[in-house]
């Protein structure tokens, strides 16, 4: 039997409102706050997660960003939003590919409430990770140039030279782009950096590092207490810097390019957008994300995967109500499309160290790198207790895969004997034969009753 979530009315009182809001739009409010529903027992595979609510913009985005921060994978997803309502139907797991016990489906139902209930429902999509909050222990530095080598390891040792020591950081890179959001604290306090001459003094220091000798494509440093969802600005910083041109210039080696095509449907008056790629965890939050920074409102969905390819069909609209026209339009959404796919896609051999925190640990570990001819094309950085917890993915200066000589002589010097050497990613499988057009059409179908 499944179990379900009410989110009440009365969570949401007048006090919350601002005076501009008349009694309309009271009654919208509280109208409109989100029912959630998981079931255990409907899926033999997977947990069932249904959000029915009132439609706001950026709520789809939301939903799937709450779930990721659970840590659930996404294996299926039917979405339809036309007029005022918004309901989403979920299939997840948690990371090991099972359905929920009831413990963590007590937690979601919670988290789910936090996060899209009343107490946030009006809170402007910028959101932050479930659980937490307005941050005054550490500062954000967030970064986007030109990727070179031995680059992640000249700013650490920047950071380490101005005392601020890295206690969570994402870096990701694409056709020659780099992005990064780091949380830094004071080393001596331990606490935000909140001096203005310093945060002043960092950010020169990292902006000049950034520029380098090109100038043409430029950098940008931001230093600032604010915390937003790190994934999620990630995506933002690699858009703004416009990384989706010269795709050809860092195809992976792992497969092919996502197959993107965009058709019309004239007497809906949608774009229908279907994506076929390589499945992986957080790719539906990946390709949302995309179409969000492009102002693209998506009014229904279909979302699967068979074996290791996934499908995704999206039926959007521009923000203004019009479809997709153009063709440098289309040609531009299918670019920024492949570039959100690919920029999680991680090259070379995934190394893993957990060790004792300590400060300039991160320059310590980039630094080895970088003499042992690596190169860094994806970082996660965290810290937590005390302890350090630092993924890499690597390879040497030619783009090649690093040997187990140089993975030997690297635990060496570091003194660890705790990494863990995850080879590359299996090459992708041939494209499914199922026709993507009876996806298409089939789904037509299913989405006639709701609009």
């Amino acid at each position: 039997m499944g179990s379900s979530f009410f989110i009440p009315s009365a969570a949401y009182s007048d006090a919350d409102l601002t005076d501009s809001d008349d009694e309309y739009q009271k009654l919208i409010k509280n109208m409109n706050l989100p029912r959630v529903v998981i079931d255990n027992e409907a899926s033999p595979s997977a947990t069932i997660v249904t959000i029915d609510s009132g439609n706001k913009r950026g709520i789809l985005l939301e939903a799937i960003q709450v779930l990721i921060d659970l840590k659930l994978v996404i294996t299926k997803a039917y979405v339809t939003s036309d007029g005022g309502w918004f309901m989403d139907v979920f299939n997840v797991t948690d990371q090991d590919g099972k359905k929920l016990n009831d413990e963590a489906t007590v937690d979601t139902l919670e988290n789910i409430r936090k996060s899209l209930g009343a107490d946030s429902y009006y809170i402007p999509s910028k959101r932050r990770s479930v659980g937490v909050g307005p941050s005054t222990d550490h500062t954000v530095i967030e970064l986007t140039g030109t990727d070179r080598q031995g680059l992640l390891s000249e700013v650490s040792a920047v950071l380490a030279e101005l005392k601020c020591n890295v206690v969570d950081a994402e870096i990701w890179t694409h056709n020659a782009r780099v992005a990064a959001v780091m949380h830094v604290t004071d080393v001596d306090t331990g606490l935000a950096i909140t001096d203005t001459a310093r945060i002043f003094k960092i950010k020169e220091r990292l902006h000049k590092l950034l520029e380098g000798n090109n100038i043409s494509r430029g950098a940008k440093t931001v230093v600032s207490v604010d915390v937003t969802h790190r994934e999620r600005r990630l995506h933002q910083l690699m858009f703004d810097d416009r990384d989706f041109e010269n795709p050809d210039q860092d195809l992976a080696e792992e497969g092919p390019r996502p197959k993107v095509t965009i058709l019309d449907c004239n007497d809906k008056d949608y774009s229908v957008v279907t994506i076929r790629c390589r499945d992986r965890p957080k790719l539906l939050f990946d390709t949302v994300c995309a179409l969000t920074d492009m102002q693209y409102v998506v009014f229904h969905a279909n979302v699967g995967a068979e074996e290791s390819e996934a499908y995704q069909e999206f039926y959007i609209r521009k923000i203004d109500g019009s479809s997709v026209n153009s063709s440098t339009e289309k040609e531009r959404l299918v670019q920024c499309l492949e570039a959100a796919i690919q920029r999680r896609v991680s090259e070379g051999v995934k190394l893993e160290l957990c060790t004792s925190d300590r400060v300039g640990l991160l320059s310590e570990v980039t630094r080895i790198f970088r003499e042992h001819s690596l190169t860094v094309t994806r970082a996660e950085v965290a810290t937590r207790e005390g302890k350090a917890i630092k993924t890499f993915y690597v390879r040497d200066y030619s783009g090649n895969s690093v040997d187990a000589k140089t993975i030997a002589t690297i635990e060496k010097v570091l003194g660890q004997t705790v990494f863990q050497v995850r080879g590359q990613k299996k090459k992708a499988t041939s494209p499914n034969k199922r026709s993507p057009i009876w996806f298409l059409f089939g789904f037509l179908l299913r989405a006639s009753s709701f609009v």
